[in-house]
């Protein structure tokens, strides 16, 4: 029998089990022996699931999965999200009680894990509830053809097309004899994860990390074609969509010297975005000086920058990596932070995966890296994805203004996950005034993500970028943005496709890691590589041996290469060769039965040009900062800038003026550096209605007093100065009982202080590694993954408050306490240094706003005191008592 036609039995007789009544079915493969295989469970799943919506019967029904192909979060998120109610991985169950003493423990111990995993998967789409999850369909198919699509996963995304049942059921049965017609003594390694000799290819393997390593230690450019010979042969290790893809021999060829210089194509590179704290410092720093010596870009990565880092050595090299990435303004980003970057990137869906935000485990922030994020050494730190501050296209666009803000000479720079519909989204982008988009493919990130992950998050580049070259093109968008890609980019080959398919620059991150000396042990999360690069213990950094010249050999070989192509193919520059997919050709699909019903064609796709557009970025955004309110900031203080004198007035604002101080606090880190300027050094008021972003990482220095009300983001990346907000004195409101700021204020917050007189929106403080606040309630989830600073509720708090909140304190009334986020945060009542402490607060809170609130609570303080509680993260508390005993035993 074949495979559709036991899928169609099932379903069948499924259908005419429920018009009996029955209330459950039970899909089971314990039956299967060597003369009968199963149907794999997923296949069954979603075929029975679809065949019951169709009829009107999916809700009277209860669908259980017991497979013993199921062992992995990524299965049970599959099943789940084709419509499965109930999931028993038998054999894994069985396997997890055969390898432990206790079958009760070991048992209770892999659902744990199985749980966590799913949630994992759910919370980085933002779903909370597994009902929302289940019969979802939130996958892309890779790989299967309409017709099994249509069967068993009806209405899910299915490009590139591939295998259909005869085959599914061939590998099946390829499967089934491995298990019932083979002696073995163990279950082979199949390679999925990490290389091994028997098992699936890997195109970064022992052979040729030595070749890459090997040549560009020695410089040598022979050395290094073999390495592209071995990664770039066709036929033999199809592991990539671009490897169908073959580069047509042309007539039309010419010399080499007719080709864009090297120097010009090494201004097109970037190193992917690592962070200080995911890799060494060494390895950090080697990358910075390698693209700043050849004219690319280094990217920070999410964790901040030592500031130190900004001065040249020396020996005249520079160690200030050129892309600042701001991940939506978290983990250390300031004024200064800002002021530092050639490009500023806002990381939207894209983490250690492509989807997910990754996490530094606490073993891995030290004393340093907790310095630069401003952080709590030995205390985990999360990346959540960045739906947290985002919602959508408006959001972004003020986020895009408010970098530009803070630093005009900046590119500002969009990274979004390869996935469908990723060229609508990059058009939003793009009409947002983003100048530069990256498109990250699923084969990057680092082996410090979720295993599951590594195998299943994120698609292939190659489909991400043709569709957002090509939708840019048809919306006539195209030439306002630089389009870049990036995901194991390795040869000269790969650079000529990812530009064929309309990428200008090109992201290269794990191979120049293993030019530093990476050799992919996958222990980055552990923090015992043993070369030196993802670690941060210092023994092990003492074996770090990459040095900037390998580096720099690496690039000039990927240009070398590259140029070569060009010149086969006939095309002088860079420019001219972004979008010539009329230069590629699909090949290699008859080398292997899997491949046969591959579908490629749409990469090759050339979108007709009604716009007569260039192909590549040739027009700057319009950001229209001619006209923001901090010129008549800077205009007016102009002198007391230029003497370095206090200064002091008054404006009047209006909701159309946004990121109001960006801008300022710009040129004040220019001048003045990380350290800024003594308090209210200048001082500003403002009266009226502030838009988005009022007082927008602003600098130590800089105090803002704002009368009236103001919109979302006030305070967002404060970087030192002081906010200070009461309503307009003709209103007869009652501050304590009206929102008078937006949502998401605070967001980022590194330092300084803000006192608002009256409520505040949602997400209050989210965010916040090192400010001061105090306001009168909040909504929803407040200060959500804060990790520093102090924060004081004088009245209601909304649902969720504290969730992710790994540091800091917060003083909140013992009434709102049950609105707390129970999982990782203590409640108790304030000592006395605490209770002080809240005084010293709200007397600045009366000072700088006249709250009467604030006052009433003070004048009868006895009283008051023990109406509040203090709100501390366990993990945080540990460690700062564990801080304490380590001065105390230093003092003696």
């Amino acid at each position: 029998m074949s495979l559709l036609k036991a899928i169609e039995n099932v379903c069948n007789e499924v259908e005419l089990e429920i018009r009996k009544g029955v209330n459950f079915i039970r899909l089971t493969d314990r039956s299967i022996d060597k003369f009968l295989i199963n149907i794999p469970s997923l296949l069954i799943t979603g075929a029975v699931h679809h065949r019951l919506i169709s009829l009107g019967l999916r809700k009277d029904v209860g669908l259980i999965i017991d497979g013993g192909d199921i062992w992995e979060s990524h299965h049970f998120a599959c099943l789940l999200s084709y419509g499965a109610d109930l999931i028993c991985p038998h054999i894994a169950l069985e396997t997890a009680t055969r390898i432990s003493d206790n079958k009760e423990i070991a048992i209770r111990k892999y659902i744990q894990s199985a749980n966590q995993g799913i949630l994992k998967i759910m919370s980085k789409l933002g779903i909370s509830t597994l009902s929302s999850y289940k019969g979802a369909q939130t996958f892309e198919a890779l790989g299967l053809s309409k017709e099994v699509v249509d069967t068993c996963f009806k209405n899910t995304i299915t490009r590139i097309g591939g295998l259909g049942f005869e085959d599914l059921q061939k590998e099946n049965e390829i499967k089934h004899q491995a298990a019932f017609l083979k002696e073995l003594n163990d279950l082979p390694d199949l390679g999925n994860y990490r290389w091994t000799t028997k098992g699936e290819y890997h195109l970064f393997n022992p052979e040729t990390i030595h070749l890459l390593q090997h040549a560009t230690r020695t410089n040598q450019f022979k050395v290094f074609q073999k390495f592209s010979q071995k990664i770039d042969k066709l036929g033999e290790n199809n592991s990539t969509l671009r490897s169908f893809l073959k580069i047509k021999r042309s007539s039309q060829s010419i010399a080499l010297e007719e080709v864009e210089p090297v120097e010009n194509i090494l201004r097109r590179f970037a190193t992917g975005a690592m962070s200080f704290g995911s890799i060494s410092h060494e390895a950090h720093t080697a990358l910075a000086r390698a693209m700043n010596a050849i004219g690319g870009k280094s990217n920070s990565g999410e964790g901040g920058e030592d500031s130190s880092r900004y001065e040249r050595l020396e020996n005249g090299q520079s160690e200030n990596s050129a892309i600042k990435q701001v991940a939506s303004g978290r983990f250390g980003v300031t004024s200064y932070y800002l002021s530092q970057a050639k490009e500023l990137q806002i990381k939207m869906a894209q983490g250690a995966k492509p989807g997910e935000g990754g996490q530094l485990p606490g073993h891995k922030v030290n004393k340093w890296i907790g310095k630069v994020r401003n952080a709590t050494p030995g205390v985990g730190l999360i990346s959540p994805p960045p739906h947290h501050d985002i919602y959508s296209i408006e959001d972004l666009a003020q986020l895009i203004f408010d970098l530009k803000n803070a630093n005009e000479q900046a590119r500002i720079s969009v990274k979004l996950v390869s996935k469908a519909g990723v060229g609508v989204i990059a058009s939003g982008v793009a009409k947002a005034h983003a100048e530069h988009i990256l498109i990250s493919g699923s084969d990057g990130g680092t082996g410090a993500s979720p295993l599951s992950s590594i195998r299943h998050a994120g698609l292939p580049w190659e489909l991400g970028l043709s569709e957002t070259h090509q939708t840019l093109i048809l919306n006539g968008l195209r030439d306002r943005v630089t389009l870049q890609a990036d995901g194991q980019i390795r040869t000269g080959r790969d650079l000529a496709i990812a530009t064929m398919l309309g990428a200008e620059e090109w992201g290269v991150a794990t191979a120049a890691l293993v030019v530093e000396g990476c050799i992919l042990m996958r222990k980055c999360h552990l923090n015992t590589c043993p070369v030196g690069i993802a670690t941060q213990d210092p023994r092990l950094r003492k074996k770090f041996k990459g040095k900037t010249e390998h580096l720099i050999n690496y690039f000039h070989f990927l240009a070398q290469e590259l140029r070569m192509i060009m010149a086969e193919v006939g095309v002088k520059t860079i420019n001219d060769l972004v979008g010539r997919t009329d230069l590629l050709e699909i090949d290699g699909l008859k080398t292997h039965w899997k491949y046969k019903n591959l579908k490629l064609e749409n990469l090759l796709f050339k979108q007709k040009n009604t716009f007569n557009n260039n192909q590549y970025c040739s027009k700057p955004q319009e950001h229209n900062l001619d006209k923001v309110l901090d010129r008549q900031l800077l205009q007016r203080a102009k002198i007391a800038l230029k003497h370095n004198k206090m200064y002091k007035t008054i404006f009047k604002i209006k909701n159309t003026d946004r990121s109001v101080g960006a801008m300022f606090s710009h040129t004040i880190s220019k001048k003045y550096g990380e350290e800024g300027l003594k308090d209210d050094h200048f001082s500003f008021s403002f009266l009226g209605s502030a838009g988005q972003s009022f007082g927008a990482f602003l600098a130590k220095g800089v105090s803002f007093l704002l009368e009236g009300e103001s919109n979302d983001y006030f305070g967002k990346g404060l970087s030192g100065g002081h906010l200070s907000f009461k309503p307009n004195r003709a209103s007869t409101l009652k501050p304590e009982d009206n929102i008078i700021i937006g949502n998401v204020a605070l967001y980022g917050a590194t330092s300084g202080c803000a006192y608002i007189n009256g409520q505040a929106g949602d997400r209050f403080a989210v965010r916040n590694s090192g400010a001061q606040a105090v306001v009168e309630g909040i909504g929803h989830n407040g200060c959500e993954y804060m990790t520093g600073g102090e924060v004081v509720i004088l009245g209601k708090i909304g649902k969720n408050f504290g969730a992710g909140m790994s540091g800091g304190i917060v003083y909140l009334m013992k009434d709102q306490s049950k609105k707390v986020n129970q999982e990782n945060l203590l409640k108790e009542p304030l000592p006395l240094e605490d209770e002080l402490q809240l005084k010293y607060l709200l007397r600045n809170h009366v000072n700088h706003t006249g709250s009467s609130k604030a006052m009433e609570l003070l004048i009868h303080w006895k009283e008051s005191a023990k109406k509040f509680i203090k709100i501390i993260p366990k993990e945080y508390k540990i460690a700062l008592e564990r801080q304490l005993k380590l001065t105390n035993k230093k003092t003696g």
